[in-house]
């Protein structure tokens, strides 16, 4: 029988209230991209719990953006598994479970691993600088607790591997696997232990590259998200 126990949430400042800025004159597809980042930091940061329902009025209130471009955000989002629609009652933000912990850390070490193999032979000098930049930029959030920032940072480390390893289909796997973790990883990095074990563990995973040693990128991944299993399946436990 799969688990479907629902996680206890870390209290943390939320950007529900949070007024986005005015963007009304950009075009259409910037207005959609604008929805989307915009309620999905608020899912991924639980400003919008899980198991909460929303609608697209109030988004589009909220957010100070059209119905159109909020309804093809919350399709976007659905794909990616953040929200579903239920018939005559609206759009739920997902709740989360540990299945759902489980799952996702079993996928992501099947293809995250095998993306560091791929990519030892195919980084370029520049790209690992690239790299060590928004690990360095990850440092200076962690010292000053800015887990919002340090989310965001963290995702871009993780899809610009994806990027960087060269097959576009595999990429796009990786992205929607990446996305879908992410309120997880914030879960995560509220316990301040973590926080330093992840920057360990994305400067391991940085110099394996440099050496050029796919067994050694595979590990530094490996013990980087089983990393990340344990700290969440410790919270679970133990709140």
């Amino acid at each position: 029988m799969r688990q479907q126990a629902l996680l206890k949430l870390p209290v943390t400042p939320t950007t529900r209230g949070r007024k986005s800025a005015k963007v009304k004159n950009q075009p259409a597809q910037s207005l959609r991209d604008a929805a989307y980042e915009a309620i999905k930091l608020r899912i991924i940061t639980l400003a919008f719990k899980p198991g909460e329902y929303v609608n697209e009025l109030q988004l589009s209130e909220m957010l100070g953006i059209g119905r159109t471009p909020v309804h093809q955000a919350i399709d976007r989002l659905m794909l990616e598994g953040q929200v579903e629609v239920i018939p005559r009652k609206g759009i739920i933000v997902k709740p989360l479970s540990v299945s759902e912990i489980l799952e996702i850390t079993e996928t992501r070490l099947l293809n995250e691993c095998y993306c560091l193999r791929r990519l030892v032979d195919r980084i370029s000098d520049t790209d690992l600088v690239a790299l060590g930049e928004i690990i360095k930029e990850a440092k200076a959030c962690s010292k000053r607790r800015d887990i919002e920032q340090l989310i965001l940072l963290d995702r871009e480390f993780h899809l610009r591997l994806a990027r960087l390893q060269g097959n576009e289909i595999f990429e796009d796997l990786l992205r929607n696997l990446i996305e879908r973790s992410l309120r997880f990883w914030f879960i995560s990095l509220n316990a301040p232990s973590h926080v330093q074990s992840v920057q360990d563990e994305h400067d391991a995973i940085l110099a394996a590259l440099k050496k050029r040693d796919p067994q050694a990128a595979e590990r530094a991944m490996r013990r980087h998200i089983e990393s990340f299993r344990m700290t969440l399946m410790h919270y679970l436990q133990h709140g």
